[in-house]
């Protein structure tokens, strides 16, 4: 069905002036989204995580027709959010065609719209806006002016149209008004002057603007919805109390409560489907990445404040694969299998997003990155071999066994040193890899084991990748008289 193009045919179809007169933005994204929550399903596809704890926050404060703020440190999907709102924008929003500011045809509110209804009627040109076009976004930073948001003098219109400075003509909008009738988002709130942030005031309040040096009100009709990050409320700027106090509701956001679900959230947001060699991604794997950002949050070394990103383990899984590619295009493999090995590997894509403290920064980014790594190994085979014995397989590098698996290794050279540790390739099956599975996935679950054990320190393991018997610590035998904070009891006497 063709869409009216004037407006007399808009006046005929399914936009009636009634309709399209009184609904206003909030209106429409509150029956949306009335409408999603009777049918059921995810208000926000692609968002884990948050449908008992963000979602339905956002979901009162669109009801109650709020603007909002996203308030949580980085990468915890705010803007995703923010853009994932046009879904709840109708499909397709009449305006009078070449208006800048996207007017409603039955009721204009910039000049060159009522002069030009008031002389073509029922010819004038409709044209259409998608639920993307509705949606501006603006990254604040300190640099951003009030021109930039509400408008200001184009002494050039003015120029070129012949008009006077005072006439309207001359107006060139800013952001704000360019996103009548739709969603304006204002990312990293705090970065916005102080002196920016009260241009805000009007809009959310009295829901209009007015444009520098004229005497005009432009009624604009907009959902306003903005996110910060709390580490900037004192590191670079802050929200002014007035403008805090106008914003509706301030929904929090965080981190995945599971490693399921970072995983989930890894999986869905990283490149694994690359366009050469087969891949298999072990579980296992998976969960080693995903633990390395649990482990960093819990860290005394790492900076809580700023957080750490779910950027780190999805950039992480991308180096990660690349590793394993790496090695299997010069080992002329057909299969891509990741190993542990190729987690430390990854280690670029880990250290740069750490915000380190004092204790971290002395002993530096490399070394916390391999304590992260190896605390998510050791946790991770835990979860596959908790309660296992692997005493045979530390008895045989007690006996003297070593092997080096170096990170290049291809699987055919690796697989056979390995089936000569005694009672390894039997314990595969717990991460569910048999002896009929490709010598890639042998090899990277055998690898798994071993560096388990080295994480909990039962072998030991070198910088060149070649894993022997672990340290026996001595045991500390004292005598009393070897004690210098003891009393004169059991020391000998001075000749």
């Amino acid at each position: 069905m063709s869409l009216p193009r004037t407006l007399g045919e808009l006046r005929q179809g399914p936009f009636s002036e009634p309709q399209l007169s009184s609904r206003r933005v909030k209106d429409e994204m509150r029956d949306n989204l009335i409408v999603k929550l009777r049918q059921g399903g995810a208000i926000f596809p692609g968002i884990v995580g948050y449908d008992d704890t963000v979602v339905p926050q956002i979901v009162n404060a669109i009801l109650s027709r709020h603007n909002f703020i996203l308030l949580g440190l980085r990468g915890q999907a705010k803007s995703r959010i923010l853009r994932a709102l046009t879904s709840l924008l109708d499909p397709q929003t009449p305006y009078v065609a070449g208006c800048e500011i996207h007017d409603n045809p039955y009721a204009p509110i910039c000049r060159r719209c009522q002069e030009e209804i008031a002389e073509l009627g029922d010819h004038t040109p409709i044209a259409y806006l998608t639920p993307e076009q509705r949606y501006v976004e603006k990254l604040a930073t300190p640099d951003v002016t009030i021109a930039d948001l509400i408008g200001d003098i184009d002494p050039i219109k003015a120029a070129r149209g012949g008009h006077q400075l005072s006439s309207e003509y001359t107006v060139h909008y800013g952001l704000l008004p360019r996103a009548n009738h739709g969603i304006f988002a204002i990312n990293e709130l705090p970065d916005l002057a102080g002196k920016i942030q009260v241009g805000l005031f009007n809009i959310m309040q009295e829901g209009d603007v007015q444009i520098k040096g004229y005497p005009i009100r432009l009624p604009l009709d907009l959902a306003l919805v903005f996110s910060a990050n709390p580490e900037d409320y004192t590191a670079r700027g802050k929200i002014i109390t007035p403008l805090k106090d106008r914003i509706g509701s301030e929904i929090r956001t965080h981190y995945p409560a599971t490693v399921e679900e970072g995983i989930t959230i890894t999986a869905q947001e990283s490149w694994t489907q690359r366009n050469g060699h087969k891949l298999h991604l072990p579980k296992y794997v998976q969960e080693v990445i995903e633990r390395i950002a649990f482990a960093a949050r819990e860290d005394k070394k790492i900076d809580k404040r700023s957080g750490v990103s779910q950027r780190l383990p999805i950039s992480a899984m991308e180096n990660v694969i690349s590793n394993a590619e790496r090695r299997a295009i010069h080992q002329e493999e057909a299969l891509v299998v990741p190993r542990i090995a190729d987690v430390y590997a990854a280690m670029p894509a880990i250290t740069g997003k750490l915000e380190l403290e004092y204790e971290g920064e002395m002993k530096g980014a490399d070394h916390v990155s391999r304590e992260l790594i190896r605390a998510a190994v050791a946790k991770t085979h835990d979860a596959y071999f908790k309660g296992v014995d692997m005493q045979q397989i530390v008895q045989w590098f007690d006996l003297g066994g070593e092997i080096q698996l170096a990170e290049t290794a291809s699987a055919a050279e690796a697989l056979p040193s390995l089936r000569g540790i005694q009672g390894l390739m039997e314990k595969t099956v717990k991460v569910g890899v048999g002896p009929k599975d490709s010598p890639e996935v042998q090899v990277s679950a055998a690898e798994f084991i071993l560096e388990g054990l080295h994480a909990h320190k039962r072998i030991g393991r070198n910088e060149e990748r070649v894993f022997t018997a672990g340290e026996k610590q001595p045991k500390q035998t004292e005598k009393p008289f070897e004690r210098e904070d003891l009393p004169y009891r059991g020391r000998r006497p001075y000749n």
